[in-house]
């Protein structure tokens, strides 16, 4: 392993570890602000979604079933199906898109 290589591991676990003790150390008190407690309750969710949505697009052969499938996985979760029957659901879609393109 290089010397550059263990410097570089060094600054991102200094970095991670300070994006963690920072908010410990700093904020004391309860947050009472109703915009911040709004930013912060949403932040796991968008992150999920961040990371979630470019493998979604680029686990298939075409970016178009990958779309599909996540629209019809939408459609799915906002009509109240369970977990599994969304997950199926999209499965199929993908299936199905990339038998025809």
């Amino acid at each position: 392993m290089s010397h550059n290589a263990v410097i570089y591991i060094l600054i991102m676990a200094l970095t991670t570890y300070l994006i963690r003790v920072l908010p410990l150390t700093l904020i004391r008190r309860e947050i009472k602000n109703p915009v911040i407690r709004s930013f912060l309750y949403y932040v796991p969710y968008v992150t999920l979604s961040v990371m979630t949505f470019p493998a979604i697009v680029s686990a298939t052969n075409s970016p178009v079933s990958g779309a599909l499938a996540f629209a019809a996985g939408i459609i799915a979760a906002w009509a109240g199906l369970p977990l599994l029957q969304v997950s199926v659901l999209s499965c199929l879609v993908v299936f199905i898109t990339e038998l025809f393109l």
